[in-house]
């Protein structure tokens, strides 16, 4: 007997695949039994948690029998201070992803649409489909957003447009000045939520504060997250920053308790350790030099990146050098699922992580 149960789902789920996160160590462990391994696959912080963090975690275990707290007042209270927000403008999320989820919920239905751009994150698909709403995909330029594409797309249905800067997974980014020139032009009735989870890393004066820009255009939201550089991937907690009205919203559909207790008292802890991420943004910088003079030495063109990764143009199907690196010990991201099935995404590691990449790169394409 034929079951029914696909047919029964939303539409824009049924049209949707599975979000396929980098191969896990275990998993090429078990596939290939290779002992030394290194994943450069998902963009995690190198460095692991800070020592303060990790004294946070052990100060919460013996009450983890107690629900967290819901109002994430503690987190809040440290953001607030940090960003130079009110409280009320803050929404704390399972990860960034999950207030860009949230947004989404609030904002997106059956007969309304979203913009991104082609080339960015594969999340904001998953949470626009998901809601039965439309995404619109504009063409990247040269491998960025085209913020005149993007206005000239807008039409009375758009509600939303997603802009992630820096871009994941291209590590492109848009300055100041045309970022402020894109949003004057915006009609206030469309959220534009400014993605921020790489910007820690970024070293360039022109490079816009996403907070600075909520201030003078009040349909701005911020997402950011303390899974890159304050290397609190497997804990997953994020926040958006935004007009207190639209914080209001986001909150009614917010599961009780969607952060747990750990993850709140790291990210404390991880906001007062800013040592920790200027150590952290200091070794991406020293990783990115030595990554991108060994694509420069054998000759490999890549996209300039800001971020704690770099997108390697193969001119060719990539996966072939993808799998010989696999078998190298080497995991890194094939993107093909992003339109970009010539190139892989590497983050930067450890200094040892990234000879080791370099030396099995070489071999490889050899």
């Amino acid at each position: 007997m034929t079951q029914e149960f696909i047919s029964f789902a939303a539409l824009g789920i049924k049209e949707l695949q599975p979000y396929q996160p980098g191969k896990p160590v275990e998993e090429l462990q078990r596939e290939l039994g290779i002992s030394k391994i290194v994943k450069l696959a998902s963009n995690e912080n190198p460095l692991g948690p800070s020592e303060k963090v990790l004294e946070a975690l052990r100060s919460v275990m013996p009450d983890l029998a107690r629900y967290p707290d819901g109002s994430a007042y503690l987190l809040k209270e440290k953001l607030s201070d940090f960003v130079g927000v009110k409280t009320n403008m803050l929404t704390i999320g399972n990860g960034s992803n999950d207030v860009l989820e949230l947004l989404a919920r609030v904002y997106l239905r059956s007969g309304i649409e979203a913009i991104a751009s082609q080339h960015s994150f594969v999340v904001y698909s998953l949470v626009t489909k998901a809601l039965g709403a439309d995404l619109r995909v504009i063409p990247a330029l040269d491998y960025a957003q085209d913020l005149n594409a993007t206005l000239t797309a807008i039409n009375d249905r758009t509600r939303m447009i997603f802009i992630a800067n820096p871009n994941n997974p291209t590590g492109t980014w848009i300055n100041k000045a045309d970022m402020t020139a894109f949003l004057k032009e915006v009609r206030g009735d469309v959220i534009v939520v400014l993605d921020e989870a790489y910007s820690e890393y970024v070293d360039e004066v022109e490079y816009p504060d996403g907070i600075e820009l909520q201030r003078q255009f009040p349909n701005v939201v911020v997402t950011r997250t303390f899974s890159k550089a304050y290397g609190l991937a497997s804990l997953r907690i994020g926040y958006a920053i935004s007009h207190p009205e639209i914080a209001d919203l986001l909150n009614r559909v917010r599961q009780p308790f969607n952060v747990n207790a750990m993850s709140l008292a790291a990210a404390v802890a991880a906001l007062d350790d800013q040592e920790y991420v200027r150590a952290a943004v200091d070794l991406n910088r020293q990783g990115m030099k030595t990554v991108t003079d060994a694509c420069d030495k054998i000759g490999l063109p890549y996209i300039p990146s800001v971020g704690n990764f770099l997108t390697i143009d193969f001119g060719r199907d990539a996966m072939p050098i993808y799998n010989a690196l696999l078998h190298e010990g080497v995991i890194t991201r094939p993107i093909g699922v992003y339109e970009m099935p010539n190139h892989l995404r590497v983050t930067i590691g450890l200094a040892s992580e990234n000879e080791h990449f370099i030396a099995s790169l070489s071999k490889v394409l050899t």
